[in-house]
C-alpha cells in the first residue's frame, strides 16, 4: 500500500527552529509505511514582511542536508514506491515568491509540485481565510495561476479565503486541492471547508487532504476516530475517491491523542476498515487518490 501525506512544516521546524524536535523522521515514516511525506516550504508567520524567500531558502538547505543523510524525493506522487520513504516539495504562503513570477518556475525546478496561495497574511497573489476579505485572486495572482498550470503544479486553497476559493473553481483552468483542511460541518472554523466547498472540489476533480489538528477537527482533544470522521464526512458527499491525509505534522503544537506521527497513520486506515470501508477504498485513501489528482492535473 502506497500511503501519502500532503502536509507538514518538518523543514521549516528543522530550520528556523532546530531545537525543537520533529515528529516526522526517516524512522517515523518507514515505521507508518509513508511511501510519500509532502514538506511544504512554509513562508514563516511573519507574512511578507518576515523576508519568506529567504526562509524558503534556508528549508531547502535542510533538504539538501536530509538528501545528503539518505533520504529521497520524487518529483510526483505517482513515483511513490511501497516500503520506501520519499519527499515531496510544496509552498505554503505565496509571499515566498516575493511578487516574482520566474520564481514559479524555479521552485518547480527545485522539485515544488503544489502552492498554498496564502498562509495567514494577504499577498499579491490573495487574501487568507483568517482575515475575512471577500476579495478575489489577485491579477498577479491569475498570473502566477496561469505559469502553474503551464509547469503542473497543483493550486492548494488550504488557508485561502473562500472568494479566493470560489475563483479558482470557477476560472482556473485545472482542478484545485486543499493540501490540509477539514470539514465546517462538523467543527466550525475558518479554516474549514464548508459541504458546499467540497462538493465543488469533488466536482472539478480535485483533492482534500485532512488535517489531523485537534483544533480543526474538534475544538479540543481529538483522536484518531475523529480524523475518520471528517474523512467519512466527505465520502458521504460522494468524495470517497477525492480524500487522503493531509497531517500538518510539525506545524500543529498538539496532535491527536493516539495520532503523534507518521508511525500512527495505519490506525486510521484500520479505523477505516473497521468501518467497514473496502480495501480499494481504504488503498484510495490513504495514497491512490492523490495519484490519481495529480494525474487529471498532468493531463
Amino acid at each position: 500500500m502506497r500511503i501519502i501525506d500532503t502536509h507538514c512544516d518538518t523543514l521549516y521546524l528543522r530550520a528556523l527552529h532546530p531545537e525543537q524536535a520533529p515528529c516526522v523522521t526517516a524512522e517515523a515514516l518507514r515505521a507508518g509505511g509513508v511511501s510519500v511525506q509532502t514538506c511544504a516550504l512554509f513562508a514563516g508567520g511573519e507574512g511578507p514582511k518576515g523576508h519568506p524567500y529567504e526562509k524558503a531558502l534556508a528549508q531547502l538547505e535542510v533538504l539538501e542536508r536530509l538528501q545528503a543523510e539518505g533520504w529521497k524525493t520524487v518529483d510526483a506522487p505517482s513515483q511513490a514506491q511501497e516500503g520506501e520513504s520519499a519527499v515531496l516539495l510544496s509552498l505554503e504562503g505565496g509571499e515566498i515568491l516575493e511578487d516574482k513570477l520566474e520564481r514559479v518556475e524555479a521552485f518547480r525546478r527545485r522539485g515544488a509540485r503544489m502552492i498554498a496561495l496564502t498562509w495567514n497574511h494577504e499577498n499579491a497573489i490573495a487574501s487568507p481565510a483568517k482575515d475575512g476579505s471577500q476579495a478575489g485572486i489577485k491579477p498577479f495572482g491569475w498570473q502566477v495561476l496561469a505559469e502553474m498550470a503551464r509547469l503542473g503544479m497543483a493550486a492548494d486553497t488550504s488557508h485561502l479565503n473562500e472568494r479566493g476559493f470560489w475563483d479558482l473553481i470557477e476560472r482556473h483552468s485545472q482542478p484545485p486541492m486543499a493540501s490540509h483542511s477539514c470539514c465546517a460541518a462538523l467543527h466550525p472554523h475558518f479554516r474549514n471547508l464548508t459541504d458546499a466547498q467540497i462538493r465543488a472540489l469533488i466536482e472539478r476533480g480535485g483533492w482534500i487532504g485532512v488535517n489531523f489538528y485537534p483544533a480543526f477537527l474538534t475544538g479540543g482533544e481529538a483522536t484518531v476516530a475523529d480524523i475518520v470522521r471528517h474523512i467519512d464526512h466527505i465520502a458521504q458527499l460522494g468524495g470517497a475517491a477525492y480524500v487522503g491525509f493531509g497531517s500538518d505534522f510539525d506545524g500543529i503544537e498538539r496532535t491527536p491523542l493516539d495520532c503523534t506521527g507518521p508511525q500512527d497513520v495505519p490506525r486510521i486506515l484500520d479505523a477505516l476498515r473497521a468501518l467497514g470501508y473496502p480495501e480499494e477504498t481504504v488503498r484510495g485513501i490513504a495514497g491512490e487518490n492523490f495519484i490519481a489528482y495529480f494525474e487529471r492535473l498532468e493531463a
